[in-house]
């Protein structure tokens, strides 16, 4: 019983694997991965931005997709 006591405080006291999503974005003018989810960006900035692309998992496809298709940021873009 102690065992089983002390397994389920561990579990509950262990650190969570961190989660984030990342976003490619046009941010007045310049490719830009951030963390900040359309909304948060919204209120972030009001205005001179535009999603360029899917939510992805890690930060290192977010930047993949950035390079592959825009170049490395912080390289210009548009909106239009």
């Amino acid at each position: 019983m102690s065992r089983l006591f002390l397994a389920g405080a561990l579990a509950l006291l262990a650190p969570a694997t961190a989660y984030a999503n990342y976003w490619v974005y046009c941010d007045n003018g310049r490719i830009a991965v951030e963390s900040r989810d359309l909304r948060q960006m919204e209120i972030a900035r009001v205005s001179g931005f535009c999603q360029l692309g899917p939510r992805f998992g890690f930060l290192s496809d977010a930047q993949s997709f950035a390079r592959n298709n825009f170049g490395d940021p912080p390289r210009a873009c548009s909106c239009r």
